[in-house]
């Protein structure tokens, strides 16, 4: 259901307290004014802040209760709509104002019978647990395609814009994540100093757009460059891979295919589960956003489940795109399922829950080094598409992973190096402690003051003790637990 229709029908209904959240003031305050102009009958909007009071006379400035006991004396006869801006601080579950708290309870009540909405506008979360059951909360949505492709042609001079159609499209696509205001800049600050819009203003979107993303502090957006050219080996999870290319196309979608869900790789440290994440997002050609699944935790009440959900309406405004939960097991070890108040809980279940039901076309990756930290309901059938287990590399891919990374540091010179040697030499390396070996190898060399050979590579690997012996009982409980079936085998 849209942000329109639940709060037209929130108000029809007679919902006395309403919680919108978002940083867009102005937008959300207009589309309020619509719905209420369009119910019948309509609804007189009144907007509250310390600063002004309220908007059609002014009184009531610099006091929050005495704003809220003006609401209460509205005319029963009168269909208002009132809108109260900020008063999120004085909600603040550890520093409350009682009075505002009592009068709020009083209004929930005093407020049914009648047609006046109180509509809460604030962009944070802030409910005490006293009007935990008396608030509804609406996430108000990030302008969608349709409404950014009639705000550009709203904004920009049709003369001033040069670009073909499918130009058009690649821009819309290019502005999905952000507010409204930011897009009015953007496209703002190219009419300014060039009088037009062009292909080179895509680019300046999507700088905005890693700037918008860089400050939620939460999601981290990439412009991968990796490719499965320079991962070396997992011939079936690259064959699975490919298969689905096309998966986020009209094509796929008229020929009846579901949007694909998302992937688990699971395996040893240094095995290039980052590396593919990375990949995946260039062979689809999608944006990819990081999550930092610990970063979601506050230590305010309501300020993890609040970041949880903006991250997750974040991810679907910016679809079709790769979302990225790296070392999703570190997290959860981190936070503790039981030791925190049942946070821990509610966000792994909002999470699981929006990958089990969600819609949008946003493929999940989650990359994990320890089974042991991961939930049963994160590995439940329905979650992922599928579950990969990355082993250590056969002889064979090892070989692949030494041409990868002789190529990128001996790019003219690469295939002077004896690689079945060095394949045969390197039993138990993972793909990080081969590219560490050959910059060993390097380091020898020039030391010496000539270049690198195979016998300096292994010279390095005769030193290097990998995490295979170091840590062997941890992952032969890895390897023993994919042989189980529990996982597909990526190689």
């Amino acid at each position: 259901m849209g942000f329109i229709t639940e709060l037209s029908l929130l108000i029809r209904t007679h919902t006395p307290l309403i919680y919108v959240q978002t940083s867009e003031e102005e937008r959300a305050e207009q589309i309020i004014q619509e719905v209420g102009e369009n119910l019948s009958p309509t609804r007189e909007l009144l907007c509250y802040d310390l600063v002004h009071g309220f908007s059609k006379d002014g009184q009531a400035k610099n006091n929050f209760l005495q704003g809220l006991q003006m609401v209460e004396q509205t005319d029963p006869q009168r269909a208002v709509i009132y809108i109260f801006r900020d008063l999120h601080r004085r909600l603040h579950p550890q520093r409350c104002d009682e009075a505002i708290l009592r009068q709020l309870r009083h209004l929930y009540r005093h407020l049914r019978p009648f047609r006046h909405t109180l509509i809460l506008l604030s962009p944070v979360l802030e409910i005490p647990t006293e009007l935990q059951e008396q608030i509804v909360v609406l996430d108000f949505p990030l302008p969608q395609a349709e409404e950014i492709r009639q705000a550009i042609e709203r904004l920009i001079p049709p003369p001033s814009l040069h670009l073909t159609e499918h130009g058009k499209e690649q821009l819309v696509k290019s502005c999905l994540g952000l507010t409204y205001d930011r897009i009015r800049q953007v496209l703002a600050k190219s009419i300014v100093q060039k009088q037009r819009i062009d292909e080179s203003d895509i680019d300046r979107v999507l700088a905005e757009k890693r700037q918008r993303i860089r400050q939620t502090e939460i999601l981290e957006f990439f412009a991968p460059s990796e490719t499965f050219a320079s991962i070396g080996g997992l011939t079936n999870l690259k064959a699975w891979l490919c298969q689905r290319e096309q998966a986020f196309s009209d094509r796929a979608r008229q020929f009846g295919l579901p949007n694909p869900k998302g992937l688990l790789l699971v395996g040893i440290q240094g095995t290039g589960k980052s590396l593919c994440a990375k990949a995946i997002a260039h062979l689809w050609r999608l944006p990819l956003l990081r999550l930092d699944v610990g970063r979601l935790f506050g230590s305010l009440v309501g300020q993890t489940e609040s970041r949880t959900r903006q991250t997750i309406q974040l991810a679907e405004t910016l679809a079709p795109c790769v979302l990225w939960l790296d070392e999703i097991d570190k997290a959860l070890a981190s936070t503790g399922i039981n030791g925190d108040g049942g946070t821990s809980q509610r966000v792994l279940g909002t999470i699981l829950t929006w990958m089990q039901e969600k819609t949008s076309p946003v493929f999940v990756v989650a990359t994990a080094n320890n089974i042991e930290h991961l939930p049963p309901e994160l590995l439940r059938k329905g979650r992922f598409d599928e579950i990969f287990f990355i082993n250590l590399p056969t002889e064979q891919e090892r070989q692949q992973i030494f041409q990868v990374h002789l190529q990128k540091y001996r790019p003219l010179t690469f295939r002077n190096f004896d690689l079945d040697r060095l394949a045969h030499a390197s039993v138990d390396f993972s793909g990080a402690e081969i590219e560490q070996a050959v910059i060993e190898g390097m380091y020898r060399a020039f030391h010496l003051g000539r270049d690198v050979t195979t016998e300096d590579i292994l010279a390095a690997i005769e030193d290097t003790y990998p995490l295979a012996s170091t840590a062997r009982e941890q992952i032969q409980y890895m390897q023993n637990w994919a042989k189980q079936g529990r996982a597909r085998s990526a190689s």
